[in-house]
């Protein structure tokens, strides 16, 4: 009778232990898939199981509580993984709650509903625009599970469903990304215009440009009443530049019609921007360029192109480290449309989160605007250095630890911290 007692309560401290056990994903060198760890921890997030971000601890790993299903998803999509005991995992949040040590442990309680604001599809179920985009690529390559939306939705007020936007590689000038003199006679160029055109007409805008202004400015609401907002390459400028210009036709001829104001520039309103101030506009149609704002005097060679990151204290100052979280501080540069922003025009509250400080540029900012967040983040592809517009979509299977590309889930997992530590 004693012996089988003993037997069922050794019986029950086992299944305490494995019940108490942690999956421990390690971010640092060792980690075979940097990117599909992301999707891990969003599909445990997304299963309603809470899981953690220590920050700077192994190149900011993930952890939550272990189970079979859980340790069978971490094999099949090749993500390297530690069972520990709950014991080790009491040991290391010890670690890090020492206060001469940079790291903190952040509790990551939902996932956050994404979409993606790009082009809708042709008739032939062709992308409109033939270019890829980083974030849909990443999304898709860590099984991150995303919406895409496009102006009509964001007019529909659809973007309160969501918690993180992101900005596909988008004009939000009106000016089809200034392509005209490169591209202007391609039929993609000409059937991008053209729906654009109607749906603008659809929606009751006279001019694209017009329409895009209404977007933005949905845009801007939603970040201001708490939400999350990452955009990249032409996003990001184009963005500003639409808010500041408010008003004004920015506009050539060739691009809506009729003439661009010739006192555009002085009107501009910067106070209305995000991240840039003090820009000038490049009203040259064929210039392929919207402003100042993207660093055009670049003096680096591809092969010595690399940018920054800075190194926050993940107690004091937990948004820009959860930003900056990767396995090093040195990230490979790439270009785009608009690859870096000239620190000349980037108001003083913004927050640089990378920089090439040779070249007195930011690659990486961040700030605050209402209760939300926006993040800018410069060029097109981080593993594809100078990407042309039909190059063919990178392949991510090739680049699983892409430092660049870290970047950006950073950001997707940002808003499923607890909310207390969202806002400093």
């Amino acid at each position: 009778m004693v012996r089988s007692i003993v037997f069922c309560f050794g019986l029950l401290l086992l299944a305490d232990n494995v019940r108490a056990a942690y999956i421990l994903i390690p971010m640092d060198e060792t980690q075979r898939n940097h990117l599909k760890a992301y999707g891990i921890t969003y599909w445990v997030l997304d299963a309603g199981v809470e899981a953690y971000w220590l920050l700077n601890y192994r190149g900011g790993s993930f952890a939550f509580e272990a189970n079979d299903l859980f340790e069978k998803e971490c094999k099949t999509r090749d993500v390297s993984y530690q069972v520990i005991p709950n014991g080790e995992f009491a040991r290391i949040r010890t670690e890090i709650s020492n206060p001469e040590v940079n790291m903190e442990t952040i509790k990551l309680e939902k996932a956050p509903k994404i979409a993606v604001y790009t082009p809708d599809f042709n008739a032939q179920g062709e992308r409109i625009q033939p270019w890829d985009d980083a974030v849909t690529l990443v999304l898709t390559y860590a099984e991150i599970p995303y919406d895409k939306i496009y102006d009509r939705e964001v007019l529909a007020g659809k973007l309160a469903e969501y918690d993180w936007l992101h900005l596909h590689h988008e004009d939000f000038t009106g000016q089809y990304g200034k392509f005209y003199r490169s591209f202007s006679m391609q039929p993609w160029y000409r059937e991008n215009q053209r729906i654009q055109e109607e749906l603008a007409t659809s929606l009751g805008f006279s001019k694209v440009s017009q329409l895009k202004l209404a977007v933005v400015k949905e845009i801007r609401d939603f970040v201001g009443g708490g939400g999350f907002m990452f955009a990249m390459c032409s996003a990001t400028d184009s963005y500003d530049i639409a808010l500041a210009a408010e008003g004004i036709d920015i506009c050539s001829e060739v691009f809506d019609g009729d003439a661009q104001d010739p006192q555009a520039q002085s009107k501009l309103d910067f106070s209305k921007c995000f991240a840039f101030k003090d820009f000038q506009l490049v009203t040259n149609p064929m210039e392929y360029e919207f402003s100042t704002i993207d660093h055009r005097d670049r003096n680096v060679l591809p092969e010595r192109d690399y940018f920054t990151l800075f190194t926050f204290s993940a107690k004091w100052d937990p948004i820009p480290s959860m930003l900056t979280q990767n396995h090093t501080t040195t990230v490979k540069g790439f270009m785009g449309q608009t690859t870096a922003f000239d620190k000349n025009y980037i108001k003083s509250d913004v927050l640089i989160l990378g920089d090439t400080k040779a070249e007195n540029e930011a690659r990486y900012i961040h700030g605050e605007f209402g209760y939300g967040t926006w993040t800018f983040y410069g060029g097109h592809d981080p593993e594809d250095y100078r990407h042309y517009v039909t190059d063919p979509d990178t392949d991510l299977s090739l680049h699983p630890n892409s430092p660049g590309y870290r970047l950006i889930l950073d950001n997707v997992l940002f808003p499923a911290a607890e909310k207390k530590k969202r806002k400093t």
